[in-house]
């Protein structure tokens, strides 16, 4: 079977890759960089789709810490915003993360019911593309981007895993897909500064994390995966965590 990749972007394009795809989840401003910056670290996290399900996912976990944003404001009663930078400062690691955000998280959830779901950003999109270039056959990425359209930091992010992965014997699935990686493939990481999603860093007093995002490329050699609500880091040369060994470790929150 010729393998094959492609590139996507928003939420409501998952619909058509529930199955026998390996789905990757990119929001480099910021979803998915929190979130593995807060793995790599070793601090649990739990990403929900709303208020609700933050709600509910903390009765089942001890002294979980609120990180997020929905419309770019952080909820009543949340810790802090959804932040690379902030969390990468915290030492309290012994604290679970939930983790909130306005698209990245919600596509995590709605591709939770694919073959297999993935998470990348700039720092692990290297790792990402050696990790599931041997174990599937067809691949999406996808962007999450805001307000319905997708963003250049996160294309540029799909751009990179799918050359590398042209590289492997994969084939574009689709015009857009090749006509991304062209684009893309060569780009500077500050390229991603015409983006709209900088430009609201920039003008929110949120330079931090632009800083931090643009500072820490291929520095992590882990592919990060979203099984049974949780993220998980599988390191290149490991096989894929089974299901049931993140139900036991979930049955132990509570002690």
């Amino acid at each position: 079977m010729k393998k094959t990749v492609v590139i996507d972007a928003l939420p409501e394009s998952i619909q058509h890759y529930r199955e026998d795809f390996a789905v990757v989840v990119i929001d480099v401003i910021r979803a998915t960089t929190t979130a593995v910056t807060a793995v790599a670290m070793g601090r649990r996290c739990f990403p929900v789709p709303t208020v609700d399900a933050a709600l509910a996912r903390a009765t089942k976990l001890h002294h979980p810490l609120f990180v997020g944003e929905l419309g770019g404001n952080m909820p009543y009663g949340f810790d802090m915003t959804n932040s690379p930078a902030g969390i990468a400062r915290r030492r309290d690691m012994q604290r679970p993360m939930i983790l909130l955000s306005s698209s990245g998280t919600t596509l995590l959830h709605d591709a939770a019911e694919c073959h297999a779901v993935y998470l990348a950003c700039f720092r692990n999109q290297e790792a990402t593309a050696a990790y599931l270039r041997d174990r599937y056959e067809r691949i999406a990425l996808i962007g999450a981007g805001t307000r319905g359209e997708s963003r250049e930091e996160d294309q540029m992010c799909a751009a990179w895993i799918a050359g590398s992965l042209l590289e492997e014997g994969f084939t574009p699935g689709s015009n857009k897909t090749l006509a991304t990686i062209k684009e893309w493939k060569g780009a500077l990481p500050s390229a991603c500064h015409v983006s709209k999603s900088v430009d609201y860093l920039r003008r929110t007093g949120q330079v931090k994390d632009l800083t931090f995002i643009l500072s820490h490329i291929d520095d992590l050699h882990a592919a990060y995966m979203f099984v049974n609500g949780e993220v998980l880091e599988v390191p290149v040369h490991a096989p894929e965590p089974e299901a049931h060994q993140v139900g036991v470790s979930q049955e132990r929150e509570l002690l």
